[in-house]
């Protein structure tokens, strides 16, 4: 699945054109950094509520497709620039994570971990 399609289907906007080619293969949810270093598989879409520098951190380390902040929360400026820096595609909305993931279920998509 593109990325493109997630961000319609949860009215996230994005900018820049090459995003939305970006292969999403799964999704991941968790606000505990060292689960998602550990169990996230690649190309994996993360759900989270985390908003500090740390976040990209792990995106980048796990090679996530994006990273979606639930709950109304915005990511810190530093994050944010972090983001930009390193090509992740961060995201937030202030839909909850259980609807986020619901929707993102609802679009096919599944959870995806390197244990299986």
């Amino acid at each position: 699945m593109k990325l493109a399609e997630v961000l319609e289907a949860l009215s996230l906007a994005v900018d820049d054109p090459e995003m939305h080619n970006k292969e999403v293969e799964g999704g991941y949810c968790s606000d505990l950094l060292s689960d998602v270093m550990a169990k996230a598989a690649a190309r994996s879409i993360w759900v989270t509520n985390q908003v500090h520098p740390n976040v990209v951190a792990v995106a980048s380390l796990i090679d996530a497709a994006a990273v979606i902040i639930a709950g109304g929360m915005k990511p810190e400026e530093e994050t944010v620039k972090k983001a930009e820096e390193l090509g992740i595609p961060l995201f937030s909305t202030d839909l909850t994570a259980f609807d986020v993931v619901g929707r993102l279920y609802a679009l096919g998509l599944r959870g995806k971990s390197r244990n299986g």
